[in-house]
């Protein structure tokens, strides 16, 4: 159901109670009217009664006078009047019985009459009966209830003006001010004010607003505020999490590669040394040479294999020192464009002078980007059709990568730490499913015999001990895999020392 405003409810109630006390007001002048007319009117008739009828002085023009004596016998007087009405000769009755002048207004549209005791003209005691016309009898009685009608309705519109014009100044607009602030606040405004305006109730409720805004303003900081530090806080435990899930992982199978590098070792160095032997006699057939050659070579794989079982559970530890990653960067790929069977390779890179250097082992780091680059160079070769685009990306990133920060947007929004190198590739990609497990010792996507799976997860660890970490990042337009190198960067006055150290020349 649909509600009149305030404005329009305090109108009609004023307005009502201004049409009622206007209708007091015309009923009491009414009345006092009335009474006037009486006296006057009654006056004046019976003085024209008494000093006789002259048309030129008549109260009004047209006016009926008649003589009725004790018999009720009517005659008219001055020869201007018709045959006495019955409504008359009862006036007349009851002015003889009464001795007394009476003067009958009767309803709205009834004619005035008038009647008194007098003497004719021959001093013979009769009753003197006028009645008034018509039109003299309305003009008389409708006058006064015209004025009054024009008074009542101007008093009614000058009171009911006035009335709204200070309803609207003094409580509808401080009221529709409250209202607006408040619908404000709803849709989510945080520094609106109601106008604290108008009378003292309503600007008690404009300060009682404002007063539960800025309470809910603190209230809805803090709870921003609290929301944040879990969120961050649940990130750094998945993160935890993940890590000591990871350092588990990799506890395991280090101590599982030593014990099968150690007890495999000694055995496959005597095979290799057997078959190094078997391969000198002179005797041998050319088949036999070649079966024997072929079984070195597998040899030696699993002796390479069992090479990086035991870097992976005891690794080297590097010696971080001031690098300049861009040098280190294109000298890696320089190495790999150099072989021949990367030559059908479009490799780009992006290598900017201007970025700080970092704090890692420049051999570390080449082992790093060459895992990297050979990887590129696997996934481009598994996709088939030949030639694939290689890209190595130098760029200032933050260190602790966030959700938001994916693009190179969100990291401008942060205050860079650390440099970035980006190797994208357009070759076979990695399933969804496997951007979790690409680091795992073991797990490789290659067929079997094409890798061992310890190659990223070398990496990684080794970018780790550097304080820096390696991850698989969104592939940019035009490339389906890219894998994230981030160490952390000097700082400016490092970098400058270490500058200043080798005599300003930059590694």
């Amino acid at each position: 159901m649909r509600r009149h405003g305030l404005r329009t409810e305090v109108l009609l109630s004023l307005g009502l109670v201004m049409l009622l006390a206007t209708v007091v007001l015309v009923t009491v002048f009414l009345t006092h009217q009335e009474q006037g007319l009486r006296m006057v009117l009654g006056r004046s008739l019976r003085a024209e009664a008494l000093s006789g009828v002259d048309p030129t002085t008549a109260v009004a023009v047209g006016t009926e006078w008649w003589w009725v004596d004790a018999q009720d016998g009517a005659r008219s007087r001055g020869g201007l009047a018709g045959p006495i009405d019955p409504a008359s000769l009862d006036l007349a009755r009851r002015a003889r019985e009464d001795g007394t002048p009476l003067l009958q207004l009767g309803r709205l549209g009834d004619r005035i009459r008038f009647a008194t005791p007098a003497r004719d003209e021959v001093g013979a005691p009769k009753i003197a009966v006028a009645r008034l016309t018509a039109d003299a009898s309305a003009r008389l009685r409708t006058r006064p209830l015209a004025v009054v009608a024009v008074l009542g309705l101007a008093n009614v519109a000058i009171f009911t003006a006035f009335g709204a014009w200070l309803l609207r100044r003094r409580v509808i607009a401080p009221l529709e001010g409250v209202a607006r602030a408040a619908d404000e606040i709803a849709a989510g405004g945080r520094e609106v004010r109601a106008p604290a305006e108008g009378p003292g109730e309503i600007a008690g409720v404009a300060r009682a607003l404002n007063e539960m805004t800025d309470a809910l303003q603190g209230q809805s900081e803090e709870l921003e505020k609290a929301v944040g530090d879990l969120r961050s806080t649940n990130r750094e435990l998945r993160q935890t999490r993940a890590g000591l899930d990871r350092a588990e992982r990799l506890a395991s199978v280090g101590h599982l590669a030593a014990g099968v590098a150690h007890e495999v070792g000694n055995p496959i160095g005597a095979i290799l040394a057997f078959i190094d032997l078997a391969r000198r006699e002179e005797v041998l057939s050319d088949a036999g040479r070649d079966h024997l050659e072929r079984a070195g070579r597998e040899g030696e794989r699993v002796r390479s294999i069992l090479r990086q079982l035991l870097d992976f559970s005891r690794p080297a530890q590097p010696e971080p020192r001031p690098m300049d990653f861009a040098r280190v960067a294109g000298e890696t790929l320089a190495l790999v464009t150099a072989q021949r069977r990367y030559g059908h390779l479009q490799v780009e890179s992006v290598l900017p002078e201007d970025l700080p250097q970092v704090l890692a082992d420049p051999s570390a780091v080449t082992q790093i980007l060459l895992n990297l680059l050979l990887n590129a160079a696997d996934a481009i070769a598994a996709q088939g059709g030949g030639g694939g685009r290689v890209r190595l990306l130098l760029r200032a990133a933050a260190l602790g990568r966030r959700e938001g920060d994916l693009d190179d947007e969100g990291v401008r929004r942060r205050r860079p730490d650390a440099v970035e190198c980006l190797v994208c590739d357009d070759g076979c990609g990695i399933p969804e499913a496997d951007r979790e497990r690409i680091f795992d010792p073991f797990y490789t996507t290659k067929d079997p015999g094409e890798g061992t799976g310890l190659g990223l997860a070398n990496s990684a660890r080794v970018a780790e001990q550097l304080g820096g970490v390696v991850e698989w990042m969104p592939a940019p337009p035009g490339f389906r895999t890219a894998i994230a190198l981030r160490l952390p960067a000097l700082p400016a006055e490092a970098h400058a020392a270490s500058g200043r150290a080798r005599g300003g020349a930059a590694p």
